[in-house]
Order: structure tokens, then sequence, then C-alpha cells
């Protein structure tokens, strides 16, 4: 029987994954879970992804995708007029007011990169990358540490189930710039 052609079978797995790691948690995810949720055969599965962690870093990366299309909304990062810390804390607002379950994955796989080598520089590049767009509006110290609070303000909302309070960020943000 010849193979059947199928272009998106390597982004279903990835979906996949993301959905089974969104509802099982990381623990749940193995290449039977990813294939038996796409409905791809299993062989597939390590086909496209001959370990667990190539998986998972394909889905960090898909993940951190959606982060970087809400900073990219935002075109205050750009202008230079614009009230930085105002700006950084309407893009978590909007991020953390999004699909929450896309967050929460986000943050199990960046989390999951402590014990797994192969997820850390994926891990890293949402980081990067803001504070590469930050540098161009302060110093990359600065941009660094805007990025770490940022992330830090993220997680304690997750973990604790607060509403993200945007006043607050905006103010802490604003004390972390000269």
């Amino acid at each position: 029987m010849p193979r059947r052609y199928d272009p998106d079978r390597r982004q279903r797995i990835i979906e996949a994954a993301i959905r089974v790691v969104g509802e099982r948690g990381l623990a749940g995810l193995s290449h039977r879970t990813v294939a038996a949720e796409a409905d791809v055969p299993l062989g597939s599965t390590t086909y496209h992804f001959k370990t667990l962690d190539e998986l998972m870093v394909a889905a960090l990366r898909q993940a951190n995708e959606g982060f970087a299309r809400t900073v990219a909304a935002h075109g205050g990062l750009a202008d230079p007029a614009a009230d930085l810390a105002t700006v950084l804390a309407r893009i978590l607002g909007d991020w953390l007011s999004g699909d929450r379950t896309a967050v929460e994955l986000e943050y199990e796989l960046y989390l999951a990169a402590l014990r797994r080598p192969a997820l850390r520089p994926v891990a890293a590049e949402w980081a990067d990358d803001l504070a590469e767009r930050l540098a161009h509006r302060t110093d990359p110290v600065t941009a660094r540490a805007l990025v770490a609070l940022m992330d830090g303000i993220c997680l304690q909302v997750l973990l604790t189930g607060t509403p993200y309070d945007e006043g607050y960020a905006r103010e802490a943000l604003g004390r972390v710039l000269p």
C-alpha cells in the first residue's frame, strides 16, 4: 500500500502534544498519547520527533510564538514617546487575558527546561527576543531586568490564581526603568 501524503502531519503532532500537555500535564506526554490525540500511527510521532525532548522543543517553540505575536501587536515598543512601563504592563495584560491554557502550557514547558537541557535554548528564546526589543528603548541590563520582572509577575499570577493587576505591573516596571 503506498504511503499517504500528509504534509500537515508534523504540525498536527505538535498541536496534539500541546493539547496533551494542556490536559494531562507534562507527565502525560508520550509518543503514544500524542499519536492517539493526533490520530496518527505511533510510528509517525517517532519519525518526526525521535525523542520526547525534540517534540517538547517543537511544542515550546510554537507556544513561544503566541507571546511573540502579542508583543508584535503592540506598536508601543517602537514608539519612543510611549511610556514603556505602560506598554509592557498592557502587553502582559493582553497575554494573560488571552488563552490562559496556552500561557500555562508555555510556562510548564518553560519550567521543564530545568530538568531537560534540550529545552533550555528554546526556553530562553522568548526572553532574549523581548530583551533585544527592549534594548532599543533602554540599556541591555535594564532590558533584562524588565524581562525578569515580567516573567515573575506572570508566574505569580499563574501560580496564585490572582487576577492580573495592570496598575501594579505598570508601577513595578516603572521602578526598574531609569
